[in-house]
């Protein structure tokens, strides 16, 4: 397949023959179980859905997908699906599972997640204004200033950049190097930062 689901555990470095220090992410893909084969002369499309097994509580789930997962033999907890696309052949079959291994060093891969959420913020923090003056009698520090105009068109325009909900959202980083894989214990090495706190659920695929 062209990626899996994982988890991210955290930041670390790695050390080049050379002694230049690399930051690396360190993620546990797997294990990931094959719940459902999509092909299209069914479903019109080709996929392969998969569940990440051992993370977090037991989703509330329908009976109808209850029976998919005993079918395919999830006998751990799963509460994320996802569907991937296949390489080119025959697809995994229902009941495979994967892990690390089907990534290798030196790979580009883009990573997938839900950013921190950090609540109500305002313009400096959400969209990096610069803020105004500290002293000098000053009293505009973190305020937004003119959002307007005061006749025509007498109105905010759409896009005006205002404080608000900041984080939560669905952010992908492209091209990162897979620097170390331990199939082992199923975690992969990434280098550079991931977006999601640690032990968010991300989806690596190959770039």
């Amino acid at each position: 397949m062209d990626g899996l689901l994982g988890v991210k555990l955290g930041m670390s470095q790695r050390f080049t023959e050379s002694g230049a220090v690399v930051p690396v992410t360190v993620l546990r893909v797997g294990p990931c179980i094959v719940i459902q084969r999509k092909t299209t002369e069914t479903d019109g499309y080709a996929a392969v859905q998969v569940g990440l097994e051992g993370t977090g509580r037991r989703a509330r789930r329908v009976r109808a997908q209850a029976t998919r997962l005993e079918a395919a033999g999830a006998t751990g907890r799963v509460s994320v699906l996802r569907e991937f696309r296949p390489d080119e052949g025959e697809a995994a079959p229902v009941g495979a599972r994967f892990g690390a291994d089907v990534f290798a060093p030196e790979d580009r891969v883009r990573v997938s997640g839900v950013s921190k959420g950090r609540g109500f913020s305002g313009v400096m923090r959400r969209h990096g204004f610069h803020g105004g003056p500290g002293s000098h009698g000053s009293k505009f520090h973190r305020a937004p200033g003119a959002i307007g105009m005061c006749a025509t068109p007498s109105r905010v325009l759409p896009g005006t950049r205002l404080p608000g909900h900041y984080g939560q959202d669905r952010v992908t980083v492209r091209n990162l190097r897979v620097v170390e894989v331990d199939a082992s214990r199923n975690l992969v090495a990434v280098r550079g930062a991931v977006p999601g706190p640690r032990g968010g659920v991300v989806e690596i695929r190959k770039a």
